[in-house]
């Protein structure tokens, strides 16, 4: 995928490669509590420089999504075993108007733009997570479950700490852990409230390049970057 448009620059313990715009590369999440990755989404770059990386994820895109071993969804299963059931991954497609996904570079958090049918713009999407890693194809994370959602008209509010709740009683997250991702939604609040970047950057009014085809999802989706096995 990204390896044939990346504009060359490397860095110990991972790619740091800065991608053209129309490149496509995946982004994906590690299993919480492992290793093995369990969501990867073939995206197109729409900017990637010290500052920002934004890619979109068109409609349709084949993806990887986690699913219990008998295929039931996960948000169809209790909450109480929701995070203790054995899981596997599945193909599909992603559903309804496409995502631009936003990240600054060492932030624990990326921020995701939705909207409705016919470009209506929806919301802004605060997903609480590791600093993205980058590696040849794309980037890697681990979601912390907890989200704040921010509306068209500056207001905003917790999304999901019923989840972050009961990832922590499942074991998946210690103490430590949730403090730190506490603390990064509290600094993300702060640039809510402070309507800075990337929320005063009119991104809501970007579009893709008609021209850019959905991206395939590789067959080795789910290879070993280098800087896990350095």
């Amino acid at each position: 995928m990204a390896d044939g448009g990346a504009v060359g620059r490397t860095e110990a313990g991972g790619s740091a490669t800065h991608w053209a715009p129309g490149d496509q590369i995946l982004w994906r999440y590690r299993e919480n509590g492992g290793e093995r990755f369990h969501i990867a989404r073939p995206v197109t770059v729409v900017r990637d420089d010290e500052e920002l990386l934004a890619v979109w994820m068109a409609p349709g895109t084949e993806c990887v999504k986690p699913v219990f071993t008998d295929g039931t969804p996960l948000h169809a299963e209790p909450l109480g075993s929701r995070y203790t059931r054995r899981r596997t991954v599945q193909l599909d497609r992603w559903f309804g108007t496409g995502v631009l996904k936003l990240a600054r570079p060492g932030r624990p958090w990326s921020v995701w733009l939705f909207w409705e049918p016919g470009w209506r713009f929806k919301n802004w999407y605060v997903n609480l997570e590791q600093p993205l890693v980058r590696w040849a194809g794309g980037v890697d994370s681990e979601d912390h479950f907890l989200d704040i959602c921010v509306y068209p008209d500056g207001s905003w509010g917790w999304r999901d700490e019923d989840e972050f709740t009961q990832a922590q009683r499942d074991g998946l997250m210690d103490s430590r852990l949730a403090e730190r991702v506490r603390a990064a939604g509290r600094s993300a609040v702060a640039v809510i409230e402070a309507w800075g970047a990337p929320f005063s950057d009119d991104w809501q009014h970007w579009r893709p390049d008609p021209s850019w085809p959905v991206p395939p999802l590789p067959r080795d989706w789910d290879r070993t970057p280098a800087y896990m096995t350095s």
